[in-house]
C-alpha cells in the first residue's frame, strides 16, 4: 500500500494515472479517515484553495492532528496568506533572484510568473531560486511574480491549483511529483513503502570520511530492510535538507562548516540528527573537553590551557616530551610532540597564529589507543587501533598531503576491559545522548579519556568486524526509535 496520499477537490482533478499514490478527495479525507489505506501516510494537499477553515484548509489540519506528515503545513497555507506574514522571506530570495539575473547574459526585460512544482522550475534558469522558496514555503505549486523596477522584486508568492497548469506545464509537473515520491528509483511492486526517509550527509572527496563508500552502502541497505528510504546528500543538497524525516552526519564535523549548519537546521525542523549540533559544539573543542572531564573527575591525562603568557612555565606543571593540540583538530592533526624548550615555542607560535589559547597534555605513550563506540548512552562497538609504523599517532601525516594509520584490533564490548568501557560511557554521557567515539589510553596507572568524537568511524571491516550487519542495524534503529518517540531503552 501507497505511502503516499494525494488530496484534490474531485478525482477528475488529477489526470495522472499513478499506482503508488492514493487519490482521494477533500470530502473523503475530512470525513471518511478510514479510507486511508497506508499508517502514518505522507501527505499531498493538491486542494485548490487553501482559505482559512475551508476544506483545503481542513485538510492540513487534521492531516497534522493524525499524525500524518503533510504538504503543506497549516503553518505555510497561513503563511502565504498574507503578504505582510511572507515579507521576511523576501529580502533573502529577492538577493537570491538578482544574482542569478546578474549570471544571465540576456536576463528578461519585462515582468514575469515563476510556477515551481515541489521545487522545480517551470524555468530552468531559475531553479536555485525555486529550490531556495520551496525550502522556505513546502507547497507542492507555487507561483512567483517577479517584477522588475528600479530592480528585480517578488511582487507576490502565493499557491496555484492543478487546474492552473498549463498544457506545457503538465509533463513538468508530473516529473516533479515523481521525484517528490520517490517513483524512480523505488520498485514498489517489490519492495514495502518507506515508513520514513533518511539522509546521509557525505562528502565523497574526504580523505579520510568516517564512513567509507562501501560503509555507507551497507547503511543504505540495511536502513531499507528497517522501513527507510536512505539517500546520500551533500554539501549542495542544503535546501533539500527539510524533505528527509532524519539526518545522519558521514562527514568530518567542525563548527565553521556546512556540516555544523546542517546539524542546527535538521535541529530546528525537529527532525532526529547525529550529530547533532550540540554534540558537535562540545566535542569538536579539546578546551571545552578537558575542563568537561576535569569537572567531572573523568581520568585524562595531564592537561593545561595555554595562552602566550602561560608559555613560559608550562614545564613546570608538565614535563617533556609535551603533547600541543589546536582545539579543534581531527584524525591527529593538529597535534605535535615537542622535546624540549626550542620545539615548544617553535610550534606553539604557530598554533597561537590559529587559535588564542591552545592545549599541552602530558604525554602517554601506548602501542595502541582504545575507542569506545557509545551510542545512547549504550556501548556498541570497541577497537584498538595501532600506532602508525615508527609513530606516536595512529594517524602519520606526511607534508605530501598523505597520510599512513596504523592497523586495528576489533573486540566485542563484552570482551573488552570493562574499565575501559565503563569510563568510555561515562565520558560519553557527558556530552549528551549521540553517537561517540571515546578514544582512551591504558597503562599501569589506570585508563585515561584522550578525547570523545561527535562523529567516529565506522567502515566495514573494522568497527564491525564483531557485529557485522548488526552494528547498523543498532545505529538504524535508534533513529526509528527517535521518530516513533519510544522513550530510550
Amino acid at each position: 500500500m501507497s505511502a503516499h496520499v494525494v488530496i484534490v477537490d474531485r478525482r477528475s482533478d488529477f489526470k495522472w494515472t499513478k499506482d503508488n499514490l492514493q487519490i482521494i478527495t477533500t470530502k473523503e479525507f475530512i470525513s471518511k479517515p478510514e479510507a486511508i489505506k497506508s499508517r502514518a501516510p505522507r501527505v499531498i494537499n493538491l486542494s485548490k484553495d487553501y482559505g482559512y477553515l475551508g476544506f483545503g484548509y481542513y485538510c492540513s489540519l487534521l492531516a497534522e492532528a493524525r499524525g500524518d506528515k503533510v504538504v503543506p503545513t497549516v503553518k505555510t497555507i497561513l503563511d502565504l496568506s498574507q503578504k505582510s506574514i511572507y515579507r521576511f522571506a523576501l529580502p533573502e530570495l529577492e538577493e537570491a533572484l538578482r544574482r542569478r539575473m546578474k549570471r544571465l547574459s540576456q536576463p528578461p526585460e519585462a515582468s514575469f510568473p515563476l510556477s515551481i512544482f515541489f521545487g522545480v522550475a517551470d524555468d530552468k534558469r531559475f531553479q536555485d531560486l525555486a529550490r531556495q522558496t520551496f525550502d522556505l514555503f513546502r507547497c507542492p505549486l507555487l507561483k512567483l511574480n517577479i517584477r522588475l523596477k528600479e530592480d528585480w522584486t517578488i511582487y507576490s508568492i502565493h499557491p496555484i491549483a492543478i487546474d492552473d497548469l498549463k498544457p506545457e506545464q503538465e509533463e513538468l509537473f508530473e516529473q516533479a511529483l515523481d521525484a517528490h515520491t520517490r517513483v524512480g528509483w523505488r520498485e514498489p511492486t517489490v519492495k514495502s513503502a518507506a515508513r520514513y526517509t533518511l539522509a546521509i550527509l557525505h562528502n565523497p572527496k574526504d580523505e579520510l570520511p568516517p564512513s567509507s563508500p562501501k560503509t555507507l552502502q551497507k547503511f543504505i541497505k540495511i536502513g531499507e530492510s528497517l522501513g527507510f528510504d536512505v539517500e546520500l546528500i551533500e554539501k549542495k543538497d542544503y535546501l533539500r535538507l527539510a524533505e528527509f524525516d532524519a539526518l545522519f552526519i558521514r562527514e568530518t564535523t567542525t563548527l565553521d562548516h556546512h556540516t555544523y549548519r546542517f546539524a542546527k537546521k535538521a535541529e530546528n525542523e525537529g527532525m532526529p540528527v547525529i550529530d547533532d549540533p550540540n554534540s558537535i559544539l562540545k566535542c569538536t573543542n579539546k578546551v571545552y573537553l578537558a575542563e568537561l572531564l576535569k569537572a567531572n573527575k573523568v581520568p585524562a591525562p595531564k592537561t593545561v590551557i595555554l595562552d602566550k603568557s602561560k608559555l613560559a612555565t608550562i614545564e613546570q606543571e608538565i614535563p617533556y616530551p609535551i603533547v600541543l593540540k589546536i582545539p579543534d583538530g581531527s584524525f591527529s592533526r593538529g597535534v605535535y610532540k615537542v622535546q624540549n624548550r626550542g620545539e615548544l615555542e617553535a610550534t606553539a607560535a604557530g598554533l597561537f597564529d590559529e587559535s588564542d589559547v591552545i592545549l599541552a597534555q602530558e604525554f602517554m605513550y601506548t602501542e595502541f589507543d582504545w575507542r569506545v563506540g557509545v551510542l545512547n548512552r549504550q556501548p556498541i562497538f570497541v577497537c584498538q587501533y595501532l600506532m602508525a609504523k615508527k609513530h606516536w599517532q595512529i594517524v602519520k601525516h606526511s607534508g605530501d598531503g598523505k597520510n599512513q594509520q596504523g592497523g586495528f584490533k576489533p573486540f566485542s564490548v563484552d570482551d573488552a576491559p570493562p574499565e575501559v568501557v565503563a569510563t568510555a560511557v561515562k565520558a560519553a554521557g557527558l556530552i549528551g545522548n549521540g553517537l561517540y567515539g571515546v578514544d582512551l589510553k591504558q597503562n599501569d596507572r589506570g585508563v585515561f579519556v584522550i578525547e570523545i568524537n561527535d562523529n567516529p568511524n565506522i567502515d566495514t571491516g573494522v568497527e564491525d568486524f564483531r557485529l557485522k550487519d548488526e552494528l547498523y542495524r543498532i545505529i538504524m534503529r535508534e533513529f526509528l526509535r527517535r521518530l516513533e518517540g519510544k522513550p530510550q531503552g
